[in-house]
């Protein structure tokens, strides 16, 4: 008999061996489509209409409800509501040849009008920051305004009771180190890490705050089911971590080990704790399992050492689940044959499934320009092969 796909999540997070893989897409902010590569799709798949933008800065979809049941979805994202008070946020739209936006903490955000497929940074209010007097005066958003949690428990409660699918719960904001990295400016908060470490633990401290006042509240409200909890913060690069492995115990890390030990005490269902974090990051792994993380995502498996998804589930595949993993996004997916992806796809449903422990899922957000017809090969081998036996 098919399992639901709320038992089916479950279980493949408790390292059980469910009917099937789950699968994801748009579970996440970081595992959904495009909204054009969305549109295209849905042409393919003889759907009507075109694809929802979900998230402006990334340009992800909504996936949609007859897309999820089309393609036998098993997680859905719930995530915070618009605040009450919006702050600087503003859609400044089309500037010359850029559409423009401020965000709630007064980052700027801009596109270019033409070939545009996301937002990048373009400006960071605490970049002329020099003292922590100047973190403190700084007008953070409330991260406790009740417009953020309007429906949530009804909303989770939907989806699980009611959809039968498993829930993804959506953070306030992204990952503490780069969302913070945002705030300062890349250039200058790296600096600050060598040379200003107080200016970074202000920065951080205030960053934990805001993370634990809002998972509180979400975790006071939805006590009913099993959750996982949407954490970030990209740790490497393609070729290597972006800063030092112990520049980032010393300053870093403590961060994550006490969110995520908050979180784990607070909860009153059982949680996992989803972590998404970019690039070659084989070496933080004994440190993020230390901290309390459960689900590693992407998985980017064109990064250095990063390929071989067997030897991942030999070290770590009974500590973490891996929540991606699933097929090369960089190469493969996007220009590769329908062919050559059933052939990488099978490949990591081999190496990751066995034991449970996995979530087909997209490797971050599929980008505009992938065929779908690719989708398609990517989705029909994980029909064709995801089932347990």
């Amino acid at each position: 008999m098919a399992q639901t796909g709320y038992n089916r999540l479950s279980m493949a997070l408790a390292h059980k061996e469910p009917d099937r893989i789950p699968f994801d897409l748009g579970g996440s902010m970081v595992t959904g489509i495009n909204v054009h590569a969305l549109s295209a799709l849905r042409r393919l798949l003889g759907l009507p209409g075109e694809a929802q933008v979900l998230d402006r800065v990334t340009q992800m979809a909504e996936t949609g409800d007859d897309v999820c049941e089309r393609l036998n979805v098993d997680v859905k994202n719930v995530g915070p509501m618009p605040p009450s008070l919006s702050g600087p946020a503003e859609d400044l739209g089309l500037q010359g040849d850029h559409y423009r936006l401020i965000d709630e903490f007064g980052m700027g955000w801009r596109m270019p009008s033409k070939g545009g497929h996301y937002y990048d940074l373009d400006h960071s209010p605490l970049a002329a920051a020099e003292t922590v007097a100047d973190i403190e005066r700084f007008s953070w958003p409330d991260p406790l305004d009740p417009a953020r949690f309007e429906q949530l428990k009804e909303r989770v409660d939907h989806v699980v009771l009611n959809e039968k699918r498993g829930v993804v719960i959506g953070r306030m904001h992204a990952g503490m180190w780069e969302h913070a990295m945002w705030m300062r400016g890349y250039e200058q908060f790296l600096s600050d890490m060598a040379l200003n470490p107080k200016i970074v633990h202000a920065i951080m401290e205030k960053q934990l705050e805001l993370k634990m006042k809002y998972w509180g509240r979400v975790l006071d409200l939805v006590t009913d089911h099993t959750l996982v909890i949407s954490t970030a913060d990209d740790l490497g690069s393609q070729d290597g971590l972006l800063i030092s492995l112990d520049m980032y115990k010393k300053l870093i890390w403590p961060y994550h080990r006490r969110l995520f030990e908050f979180l784990k005490s607070k909860a009153r269902t059982p949680i996992y704790i989803f972590f998404h974090n970019d690039g070659a990051i084989w070496e933080t792994l004994p440190l993020l399992i230390e901290a309390g993380v459960d689900i590693m995502n992407p998985w980017q498996v064109n990064c250095r050492g990063m390929d071989d998804t067997a030897k991942f589930k030999r070290h770590y595949g009974n500590q973490l689940t891996i929540w991606g993993g699933s097929c090369d996004t960089q190469r493969v997916l996007p220009f590769g044959t329908p062919q050559e992806v059933r052939d990488e796809t099978r490949r990591r449903i081999d190496d990751l499934a066995p034991g449970g422990g996995f979530v087909f899922a997209p490797i971050h957000v599929i980008q505009h320009g992938v065929p779908p017809e690719n989708i398609m090969a990517w989705w029909e081998t994980l029909m064709e092969f995801g089932a347990y036996q």
